[in-house]
């Protein structure tokens, strides 16, 4: 993870995420970020359809995130097939988002099988 922006209305807001992955192709990359709420759930995921070895570290919007501007949230990426790993960012709308650099490794691992989940890469 590298860097996190979000844009919006409260309950609607988008999210731009650069994310700093080691892709090698289709068999390790970076297959989704996530934001996640303080209460473990997920709020949102955007799947990544397609390895950015040549990209790095590459951008991607998604949303909307329903939450309220003062709302902590963490987002963080899911590396296919090693599962989550790499820093994750900490913060809410107002406040901006920064390294939190605290959490347990396998912090919320369960949420790796909640959909929506990818189908493939596509290359």
């Amino acid at each position: 993870m590298d860097s996190v922006l979000a844009t919006g209305n409260p309950g609607a807001y988008r999210f731009g995420v650069a994310v700093l992955s080691p892709d090698q192709g289709c068999d390790h990359y970076a297959d989704w970020w996530e934001v996640v709420g303080a209460d473990g759930q997920l709020l949102y995921r955007r799947i990544l359809g397609h390895s950015h070895v040549e990209e790095q570290p590459f951008s991607r919007a998604g949303g909307p995130v329903q939450i309220d501007p003062d709302e902590g949230v963490w987002v963080r990426a899911h590396m296919h097939p090693s599962g989550y790993g790499g820093r994750v960012l900490k913060g809410s709308v107002s406040s901006g988002f920064s390294y939190a650099d605290d959490l347990p490794t396998l912090w919320h691992a369960q949420l790796a099988d909640v959909p929506p989940l990818p189908n493939e890469c596509a290359w």
